[in-house]
């Protein structure tokens, strides 16, 4: 899918119909909240489903599906779906108890049955990013009775929970997943949520509709019952600069990542901006260490000493985009090390020295380093309006300009979203150096980042293309420690093992970002992955 420019006044004439119709006519001048509306919401990316392996995904189908268990804005795993859970003493068995009386949209039962097939299809294949995340834990879900789950374990996963509260893991119909084609499961998910999927129309929104019969809000919503408005129209509008102008001539009611140019002055303008770091992988560096220069780590500790990213993050991000050291995770990851993330800071001398030493030492009429007359020439493609934002691709236009001063010739490849996920620039021979993120709720995301990948077991994610028995053991060893103290020890000791052998370097923490109309209240982003949640929103006038 190619990044597509809408033209304003096409998407002004189909929005403004939809505000003054249903929206309008329905707030109240008393400020309280008011049943009934349209929400107009203006997103950058459309998904190939509402459902997936996708971040992108995760915040559609977390309007259409709950899960099992929430997380609250102190990282505290609350219930939704189950009411409780505990895990047995070997840490090899968790239980969940579901609540009673719930009906997913076709009217069959949210029951035991149904959450354990579930796990069944996701770790089949029926949802990626959760299989990677139950991939080595994972034995068997068995319904113990109508509202007893029990989830049996290969090795203890005390953090399987806290996993849980991600939008990947939504429960959906037993019935429609056995019943029902791929496709229709894939455009319209039956699950139990606050809203369900009207109608699609590709390429440029999708229509949610209210669960007028919702009963199973998670313990950290607003309120309880049904959602307050009547729809969601969640129209895809890839241009970051119609996003805003569409916003600030009120025909949409919220929009999703504010560019960092744009923030000052809508906060100035009194839209509500909601900002959320995402913990997991940061928007990093990981270098390629199976071909090419970087096999060499003193070229890739080079590479990391060429840089001020701090300066490059902070210029285009104007204090609304954090710099992020760190290779490993995010700074709002539990088990966070800043050690490792302040393991590089600017020293072209340090960056000389180390090219020289690693045989770069001549240098062609351009000023590039050169090696028996090969130049170090660099690939970096990248996910243009995908992966990658107008923001980030900015940033690496200002790594690939002051890694230049020290001789790196970077070639910065624009991939459309299409080709990226038809798995372009994948493989060792196609790139030196990926940029990318991966959002979680804990440091286990090392383990799917750096799980050494094997022929009988590829690992996709592995972008630096590093096997490596001591580091997976560590970050093994972390996932499965039952004392926090010990388990973030692990964790800091793995992301200095990456830094230490400059496996990757950080750039900046991925944002997940509203601005929102003064006119529509009780908008926030859930604290699994900074989606918008719409379920306890309402108008006001």
């Amino acid at each position: 899918m190619s990044r597509r420019s809408p033209v304003l006044p096409v998407l002004a004439a189909g929005v403004l119909v939809t505000l003054t119709g249903c929206v309008s006519a329905q707030v109240s001048a008393s400020g309280e909240p008011v049943e009934g509306g349209t929400i107009v919401y203006a997103h950058q990316q459309e998904p190939a489903c509402v459902f997936g392996g996708w971040i992108e995904q995760a915040y559609l189908s977390y309007q259409v599906l709950d899960n099992l268990v929430s997380l609250d804005e102190n990282h505290k795993v609350v219930p939704w779906l189950a009411e409780s859970w505990t895990a047995s003493d070997d840490g090899l068995s968790w239980t969940f108890t579901l609540k009673k009386g719930v009906k997913f949209t076709d009217g069959t039962p949210v029951d035991a049955a149904a959450v354990a097939y579930n796990f069944d299809y996701w770790v089949k294949g029926g949802n990626s990013t959760a299989s990677v995340w139950l991939l080595d834990y994972f034995q068997s879900a068995t319904a113990v009775d109508d509202t007893t789950v029990r989830v049996d374990l290969l090795r203890p996963y005390p953090r399987l929970a806290d996993n849980l509260t991600q939008g990947y893991f939504g429960i959906q119909s037993q019935h429609a997943l056995e019943t029902r084609t791929e496709e229709e499961n894939c455009a319209a998910p039956i699950g139990s949520g606050a809203f369900i999927v009207d109608h699609w129309d590709r390429g440029q929104e999708i229509v949610l509709t209210r669960n007028d019969d919702y009963t199973s809000p998670p313990a950290n919503a607003l309120h309880t019952g049904p959602a307050h408005v009547d729809e969601i129209d969640w129209k895809f509008v890839p241009d970051a600069t119609t996003r805003v102008a569409a916003l600030q001539s009120h025909e949409v009611s919220a929009i999703y990542d504010v560019p960092a140019i744009q923030w000052k002055t809508l906060d100035d303008a009194g839209y509500q901006l909601e900002k959320y770091v995402t913990p997991g992988r940061p928007q990093q560096l990981s270098f390629n260490t199976q071909l090419g220069p970087f096999t060499d780590e003193r070229v890739r500790q080079a590479f990391a000493y060429s840089l001020d990213r701090r300066q490059i993050v902070e210029t285009i991000g104007q204090g609304v985009i954090p710099f992020e050291g760190n290779g490993g995770v995010s700074q709002t990851t539990p088990g966070y090390s800043q050690k490792a993330a302040d393991a590089y800071s600017l020293d072209v001398a340090k960056a000389g020295e180390l090219l020289d030493a690693a045989g770069w030492d001549q240098t062609d009429s351009d000023g590039f380093r050169t090696k028996n007359g090969k130049r170090l020439t660099v690939v970096l493609p990248y996910g243009a309006g995908s992966i990658i934002n107008a923001d980030g691709a900015a940033i690496l236009q200002g790594v690939k300009e002051q890694a230049k001063a020290t001789g790196f010739d970077v070639s910065l490849v624009p991939v459309p979203q299409s080709e990226l996920f038809s798995g372009a620039y994948s493989t060792p021979q196609e790139r030196d150096i990926a940029v990318g993120y991966w959002t979680a709720v804990t440091a286990g995301i090392l383990y799917i980042n750096w799980r050494p990948s094997t022929e009988d077991k590829p690992n996709y994610s592995n972008q630096a293309f590093y096997n490596d028995d001591v580091l997976a053991q560590l970050i093994l060893d972390a996932n499965s420690a039952a004392d926090i103290d010990e388990q973030n020890d692990l964790y800091g000791q793995a992301q200095q093992y990456i830094a230490d052998h400059a496996l990757a370097i950080g750039l900046y923490d991925r944002l997940s970002t509203l601005a929102v109309d003064p006119s529509l209240q009780g908008v926030w982003q859930e604290h699994a992955q900074g989606g918008p949640t719409f379920y306890d929103a309402y108008f006001v006038r």
